[in-house]
């Protein structure tokens, strides 16, 4: 599908020879890592999620339902900023601290409340993201900063004392816009000297968080040798994708207490646990093994809860009242307070020959960050270097960005982590270069795109940045985005579209493709700990966070297909920092790809010592034996002996005794990419702009699918949210900077009866570096929807939609201007 091989004899974006540094094609994979599918029994099965049944009952337990456990619960209320730049001049607590029932009013000033700038993305050490927040702030930045907070005997008394507060500020200008806030005149957000951790290209003077480019091959000269032929074609496009809500179902919420021995104990909604607890252990001066992080099951998470915005607020209260505190975000303040997907303004210029072969892209981003800079640097140069890898083989390959610091809410990790802004632009610049060259946009593709065997370098053009592929690049070893095209088009109905009878009714179908990561190369760290019990079942420990999407199961599944047990006798243990092996946590579809190697190294671990004591019970070599249907069997002879038996056996056995517990790490410098392809369907009412999306479908290779169900539910809850990006009402903001959406009400998020048909469809291939020939499946379905539908309506009536959302005045205001 790709162009030849040719870019092993080029050059990486650090200059070092590909045929010295390439990975090879080759991986070397263990022997219980490719089985077919007649001889899986726990993997590729619809097991149940295991906690399906007490999520539909009501029985399942959220961080807000321990509040019960603690019965000197305190509860606890935060006072955020009303303007969207300024300072607090004054504040004026004796009201508050006055009202019954009130246990303390912390501000600034307050003796529990840390001065120290810190970054609330929860990502690995060092944070690749500026120290530039406080945990209350006297410089306000947008509207919801916070500064002060309350410790109450209820919700309702607590949020009375934040009211009760007086409040007065030296307002300053605010600016809003990306482009403006880069300029050299706009007003000043943050002063250099107060913010440490400074990021690459970090400019503050022009409120610039971070800056980078990177550049492979010769991209100027490839557009001055565009300008003397005629056999090279020049296209230009612009692309804008706005801010976008994590919509979680479970607010933010976090229980801070300190315990009988004088540790700290969060019991929080966060996907990332031990990040959390080394982050609090510096901000606050405390040792790490003095904080203790625990993860009950979340309602959501998307990424938003991959960065510390209560627990440092809730922690300090708890200091100032030695007691348990509850602090719970309000939908209002999951809206503008919390964390949201980061807008982007993106330029793409390619060079093309008649032949339909890129010759160079050039990708310019500019992202806005909004008030402080959580993984701006990373989030940001993954608008472009995760689906320029999609086009590696292009000889000239260029991207810039940059992440500009303006008073609105404050961007952080969204599921895609800056890829489906990234897809929009270039796969629609696809799409119109394939139009301009008069090609099927798919033909086209792919005659450019990359293939299995291939080697990507595009993924690492920055330099700088959070764990990338260095060296030679990253070898492609497994790749179904041929079946998926075909598979896709032949359900969508690609080149068969039957045209409505009436004159002002349009119908195209648009197609976009799609590649993510598994997991961050370089940068993690997976863990597991499996011990067995006397009656044959298992119990998992791993610092792995569930966040919804059924990675227990899957990680029971993963287990339970090395030991030989039923899944469901695997059971799996909730993340707890003093108790769960160390895990970076739930984000960069990791879980499977990362964790889950580590929960196969620990099941091969234990089944190495459970071999050991069904040998002697079997009187056969240990060599002969297999672990399947709940039981050990001989080879050779055919006998067999139950996990149960084993487990008695290794307990209170008379010839020798020892618990069979397995442990394993994993981390890697692989990262093979799942790819995908979308299409969509669509109808164009030229005389109002208004359509309707017939269908949605999306083919994916996510390697070997451990769960069908769990990984269908991915891809459709996936989609949902990528058809929200592209349609969805979104956020709006006043001249001052005020939020006009404060609920899903104002959001305008599509419902049950606007949602249009969701058809996934996988191809699965072997990831040989992946448990059992697994990649991701949980982010890569977020990319695609924009430019397929945006595609899909230039293919219906002639224009393109280049502005997220995509609006039916929109539609017709460039009808109207052709």
């Amino acid at each position: 599908m790709s162009r030849t091989e040719e870019g092993d004899e080029e050059s990486t974006p650090d200059g070092a020879s590909q045929t010295d540094a390439a990975p090879p094609v080759e991986f070397e994979e263990g022997p219980d890592n490719r089985r077919g599918p007649d001889e899986l029994t726990a993997v590729s099965s619809r097991e149940e999620k295991a906690d399906a049944r007490k999520i539909v009952t009501g029985e399942a337990k959220y961080t807000a339902d321990y509040a019960r456990e603690f019965p000197d619960l305190a509860a606890g209320k935060v006072l955020r900023s009303e303007i969207a730049h300024g300072v607090v001049t004054e504040l004026d607590t004796s009201a508050a601290e006055e009202m019954d029932g009130v246990y303390a009013v912390i501000t600034p000033d307050s003796a529990e409340v840390p001065n120290d700038p810190y970054t609330s993305a929860g990502q690995s050490y060092p944070e690749p993201s500026p120290y530039d927040l406080r945990v209350l702030r006297k410089r306000v930045r947008y509207v919801g900063d916070p500064i002060a907070a309350v410790a109450a005997e209820d919700v309702a008394t607590a949020r009375a004392a934040v009211q009760a507060i007086e409040v007065s500020y030296d307002e300053r200008d605010a600016v809003l816009d990306a482009e403006a806030a880069i300029e050299p005149d706009a007003p000043r957000i943050h002063d250099p000297e107060s913010v440490e951790n400074h990021q690459p290209g970090a400019d503050y003077e022009r409120n610039i968080e971070a800056h980078a480019e990177g550049e492979i091959g010769d991209v100027d000269g490839a557009f001055e040798a565009a300008a003397d032929r005629s056999d090279l074609t020049v296209v230009e496009t612009e692309w804008a994708t706005p801010h976008q809500s994590h919509c979680v179902g479970e607010p933010h919420t976090t229980i801070a207490r300190r315990d009988q021995d004088d540790r700290y104990h969060f019991v929080t909604s966060t996907q990332v646990p031990y990040h959390a607890r080394r982050q609090l252990a510096r901000l606050f001066d405390v040792p790490i093994r003095d904080i203790r992080v625990t993860k009950p099951r979340i309602g959501g998470g998307f990424g938003g809860k991959q960065s510390i915005v209560l627990e440092p607020i809730a922690l300090a209260l708890t200091m100032a009242i030695d007691r348990p505190v509850k602090l719970e975000a309000t939908r209002k303040e999951e809206f503008h307070a919390m964390r949201v997907r980061r807008p982007a303004s993106i330029t793409v210029r390619s060079v093309v020959t008649d032949e339909g072969d890129l010759e160079a892209i050039d990708m310019s981003v500019l992202t806005n960050s909004g008030a402080y800079g959580s993984h701006g640097l990373t989030a940001s140069g993954a608008i472009g270097k995760k689906q320029l890898a999609l086009y590696t083989h292009t000889p000239n390959i260029r991207l810039e960005m940059t992440a500009a610091h303006t008073n609105r809410p404050v961007a952080g990790a969204m599921r895609g982590y800056g890829a489906p802004q990234g897809h929009f632009a270039l796969e629609g610049h696809m799409d119109a270069v394939a139009r301009e060259l008069g090609m099927d946009p798919l033909e086209f593709r792919a005659r450019n795109v990359i293939g299995e065997g291939d080697l990507d370098v595009a993924s690492s053009i920055l330099k700088e940045g959070d764990g990338e592929i260095r060296g030679g690049g990253r070898r492609i070893r497994s790749c179904g985005l041929d079946e998926c095209i075909e598979r896709g088009k032949r359900a969508i109905g690609w080149g068969d579209v039957e045209q409505p009878d009436a004159p002002h009714l349009h119908r195209g179908i648009g197609a976009a493709l799609t590649i993510q990561s598994s997991g961050v190369p370089n940068d993690e760290l997976g863990a597991a700990h499996i011990k067995m019990n006397e009656d044959g079942s298992f119990i998992l420990q791993t610092g792995a966070v569930d966040i919804g999407t059924g990675a227990d199961t899957a990680m029971a599944q993963i287990a339970a297909e090395i030991l030989g047990a039923p899944p469901e006798d695997v059971l799996v243990q909730p993340s707890d920092t003093d108790i769960s092996p160390f895990d970076y946590g739930a984000y960069a579809s990791s879980t499977t790809y990362v964790t889950g190697t580590a929960v196969k190294k620990a099941a091969q671990d234990a089944r190495e010592q459970l071999f050991d004591f069904a040998a002697r019970l079997l009187g056969e070599p240990r060599e002969t034996l297999t672990a399947r249907d709940g039981a050990v069997y001989a080879e050779r002879s055919g006998e067999s002996v139950s996990l149960k038996e084993i487990g008695y056996e290794s307990i209170y056995g008379d010839e020798e005794r020892a618990q069979v517990m397995g442990e394993a790490s994993h981390s890697t410098p692989e990262s093979p990419p799942p790819f995908g392809a979308q299409f969509a369907d669509v109808t164009v009412d030229e005389r109002t702009g208004e359509f309707e999306v017939h269908d949605l479908v999306y083919a994916i290779d996510c390697g070997t699918v451990i769960n069908p169900d769990l990984a269908e539910g991915q891809v459709t809850g996936a989609m949902h949210m990528s058809y929200e990006l592209a349609v969805g009402s979104g956020f709006s903001f006043d001249d001052d900077g005020q939020p006009e959406v404060v609920g899903f009400g104002d959001y305008g998020i599509p419902k049950a009866d606007t949602q249009p048909p969701l058809t996934p469809i996988f191809v699965e291939t072997h990831e040989p570096s992946g448990p059992f020939g697994a990649k991701a499946v949980a982010e890569i379905p977020t990319n695609g929807v924009p430019p397929a539908l945006s595609n899909a309506i230039r293919d219906a009536v002639g224009v393109r939609i280049d502005d997220l959302p995509i609006t039916a005045e929109k539609i017709r205001a460039a009808l109207d201007a052709e």
